[in-house]
């Protein structure tokens, strides 16, 4: 049986001994999770959204911005990225924690590592033992106060209204910015800051690719 991305990442970093198989083809958002948190109308939308985005970010040819970055050798192939792992002491309580916000169902390769998986990436989830492997001391759990973990969603209203049970902190409101993403910023149990934003401007949504049945549900105020 073949394995799935998380699997062979997993086995590649040499963080087990021994993989688990789960399914290669799965579906990226899981339906009867996403069903007891959202409408499943809601997370096909999501889907093609999300889609969409993933086209234009892996695409093979880079877009020409006309910048020329002296002292810069190219690739030698493409750079995609595919994923931000996060390091933590209770890996099962931030699986958890992001397949209720999301509605995706981990993908599990060890009770040290899991993936929470979307079509234009992937948050990865690795225990605090696994940081040796890649050197001690170089990862600490809990301890972000950087980067900011981005999903784009098809109404950050409702979403806000949906995670009123789930999430501990929230940092603002709905709020729509000025460069027309409407935002919800929330902390994750590890204090790892997430952000919920829906395009809401037209130049925004364009950037975003989103169709006008997903445009139909976003809110201004």
């Amino acid at each position: 049986m073949p394995t799935s991305r998380a699997a062979q990442r997993a086995d590649r970093d040499g963080q087990v001994d021994e993989v688990g198989h789960v399914a290669a083809h799965g579906a990226l958002v899981d339906g009867e999770a996403f069903g007891q948190l959202g409408d499943r109308a809601g997370a096909a939308r999501l889907q093609d959204l999300q889609q969409g985005r993933h086209r234009a970010v892996g695409r093979v040819t880079p877009h020409d911005t006309g910048r020329v970055l002296p002292g810069i050798r190219p690739s030698v192939g493409a750079v995609n990225l595919v994923s931000i792992r996060l390091i933590t002491d209770d890996v099962r309580r931030l699986a958890a924690f992001y397949e209720q916000v999301t509605g995706v169902a981990a993908a599990w390769s060890t009770p040290d590592f899991a993936e929470i998986g979307t079509p234009a990436g992937t948050v990865a989830i690795g225990h605090t033992r696994t940081v040796a492997l890649f050197g001690a001391g170089s990862a600490r759990p809990a301890d972000n106060r950087t980067a900011i973990i981005e999903f784009l969603v098809v109404d950050v209203d409702a979403e806000y209204a949906r995670l009123q049970e789930t999430v501990a902190e929230f940092v603002n409101e709905p709020t729509t910015m000025p460069w027309g993403n409407r935002s919800l910023l929330f902390r994750d149990p590890d204090g790892n800051l997430v952000n919920f934003f829906t395009p809401v401007t037209p130049a925004a949504v364009a950037e975003f690719g989103r169709s006008e049945d997903a445009a139909a549900g976003a809110h201004v105020e």
